[in-house]
């Protein structure tokens, strides 16, 4: 019982952290945050990659924030250091504070001699 304790205040402190620093970013930098976060969460349950750590909303063309909506078309994910494209839309909260739905299509996986073309570490 105590370990659960410690580890839900160890995970409302992070929320808190998490907030505090989201807040302080302008609205669709905001929105593209909090999509990518939601991605990683999304993907890691909803797909075959393992190891899902990063997303970007874009490496071939810009990601579009209106109405309370990020589409990217041209975004990636990386999984045990191996990229894939990635498009996605995701609806977000009036703030942009929380990620309403997230829905994605995986890419084929991108060759690590474009990584660098695309804007891509390891």
């Amino acid at each position: 019982m105590l370990l659960t304790l410690a580890s839900g205040t160890q995970t409302a402190l992070a929320d808190a952290s998490m907030d505090r620093v989201l807040k302080e970013l302008q609205p669709e930098e905001r929105a593209h945050q909090v999509c990518n976060l939601r991605g990683i969460d999304a993907i890691r349950k909803g797909s075959h990659l393992r190891g899902v750590d990063r997303v970007t909303t874009t490496i071939q063309k810009p990601a579009v924030f209106k109405d309370n909506v990020v589409t990217a078309k041209g975004g990636a994910v990386r999984a045990k250091n191996h990229w894939y494209f990635l498009d996605f839309t995701c609806s977000v909260t009036a703030d942009q504070m929380r990620a309403k739905s997230f829905t994605y299509k995986l890419g084929s996986e991108i060759p690590e001699a474009k990584w660098e073309d695309y804007g891509l570490w390891k």
